[in-house]
């Protein structure tokens, strides 16, 4: 018989009695494969929780497995710190949740692929697994994780060979729209307003790096100065954005005022930081200060500024805020930053989704924007719409496994009901989304996609080959 150490990982600001219920349930399967289970059966919600999960696995003698249970999002914390006193192979099982219109009650997917990157960097090889623990045959995919591992081979193409087969107008189309990134991204600044979140490896950057491409600077913010700025800003000028944003979005009156109003000036915040930096794009830490310090979500301020085209990366990710402006000059209209957050093979569809911060202009034409509170965090203010179909390129300047490479996808988003609250879109890729999943965990990519409407993998491919950086495709 198998034997599998188990520690089930969650965040107590997702739904904690579904995410215990998916846990029993996964514990059940586990049983029904014939896999013994030895560790704690409760959610571990921190580090401390995952230090004595680990040590009582270590002290019940020896396993085929460690397990990681990834049953809501977590940051990578506590993945490194299981990996790093593992002492057999590793894997992660991630479970899925229904796409029923309601807030993403788990996102275990976008926690396994933050894993999947923070262990990709540090050199771990693991498997993983994306299933429901109801899933036909999933007992055959349990008692397959108890093998050996090695970090797979790259799928990275040299940037030169992948303009070989382009004619020569293809090639010289490709090329200018790749010039004129260039020219925009030249001596501009990205201005990052407070630091990354802990765990989160994948908003990490190199500002000699980001020097070296494109002679873009990075310029810093603290989060007080910001609230600070907000707080000074005059009421006059809070009521003029409320007036505009009333005549694109319903339901403001729905949410709390004191905490719109709040939201409406780190927008304004946003706008003079924006102004006195000469920032192209800004990369925010946008939780959890915003929330518990401040009082009021980003999301809504962030989507403002990502319409006026200065693109807006959350969680202070400075290339993903970059791989947007790049995008932006490819499309001359506002580029958006979000996560995969789904895969479904049965429909051979992914969800791409983000709390609330997409850009108006993306909105399906079928759908009125609406305001709504973070699902989490309980505040305003996020926009809410589904995106609307059509032709877009996902793309990251992407450094997982440590290797500088640019990530470029093309898909088309499908109208379908919207899948969670706040901004999503249900999309097919150019390749089947199960080999795209695999991809991106096997390759251990950031989290965040940036993504345009249109198709610019042509020119992307481009700049790759003037940078001499290697290309993925996903897609």
């Amino acid at each position: 018989m198998l034997t599998y150490g188990v520690a089930a990982l969650a965040r107590p600001t997702f739904d904690v009695p579904f995410a215990e219920d998916m846990k029993n349930r996964a514990f059940a399967a586990l049983e029904a494969a014939g896999i013994r289970t030895v560790g704690p059966r409760t959610l571990l919600f921190d580090r401390d929780a995952a230090e004595r999960a680990i040590a009582e696995i270590n002290a019940a003698g020896p396993i085929d497995l460690l397990l990681i249970l990834q049953v809501t999002f977590t940051d990578a914390t506590m993945t490194v710190k299981l990996a790093r006193e593992a002492r057999t192979p590793l894997a992660i099982w991630a479970v899925p949740e229904p796409r029923i219109g309601g807030r993403l009650r788990l996102n275990a997917y976008c926690g396994l692929n933050l894993a999947a990157h923070a262990l990709g960097r540090a050199g771990v090889a693991h498997g993983s697994l994306y299933a429901d623990p109801s899933a036909p045959q999933l007992a055959d995919s349990l008692r397959a994780l108890a093998r050996s591992y090695s970090l797979p081979a790259s799928s990275l193409q040299e940037s030169a060979s992948a303009l070989a087969d382009f004619d020569i107008d293809r090639r010289r189309s490709a090329e200018q729209a790749a010039e004129r990134v260039l020219g925009g991204l030249a001596d501009s600044r990205i201005t990052v307003v407070g630091k990354h979140p802990d765990g989160f490896d994948t908003c990490e950057f190199d500002p000699e790096l980001l020097a070296r491409l494109a002679r873009i600077k990075v310029d810093h913010v603290t989060l007080n100065e910001l609230f600070d700025r907000a707080r000074a800003t005059d009421a006059g000028r809070v009521a003029a954005v409320k007036d505009r944003t009333e005549a694109q979005v319903a339901g403001l009156g729905e949410v709390d005022p004191e905490q719109l109003d709040r939201s409406f000036r780190v927008f304004c915040a946003l706008e003079d930081v924006h102004r006195d930096t000469g920032a192209r794009g800004l990369a925010v830490r946008c939780w959890p200060e915003m929330f518990t310090e401040y009082g009021c979500a980003a999301c809504g301020p962030m989507a403002m500024m990502n319409q006026k085209k200065v693109p807006s990366a959350c969680e202070a990710d400075v290339n993903g805020s970059v791989t947007q402006l790049m995008l932006q000059e490819l499309a001359g209209e506002p580029a958006w930053m979000a996560d995969l957050v789904d895969i479904t093979a049965a429909d051979d569809t992914a969800v791409l989704w983000h709390c609330g911060l997409a850009p108006l202009s993306m909105c399906d034409p079928e759908f009125k924007p609406e305001a709504t509170i973070h699902t989490n965090r309980r505040m305003p203010l996020l926009h809410q719409f589904p995106i609307k179909p059509g032709r877009i390129t996902l793309a990251r300047l992407s450094r997982s496994r440590n290797e500088l490479k640019l990530v470029i996808a093309g898909a088309e988003v499908v109208r379908a009901p919207m899948a969670f609250t706040g901004c999503s879109g249900t999309v097919r890729f150019d390749r089947s989304a199960a080999e795209v999943s695999a991809r991106i965990l096997d390759e251990a990519l950031e989290h965040h996609f940036a993504l345009a409407y249109g198709d610019y993998r042509d020119a992307l491919r481009a700049l790759a080959a003037r940078w001499n950086v290697p290309v993925l495709e996903l897609a």
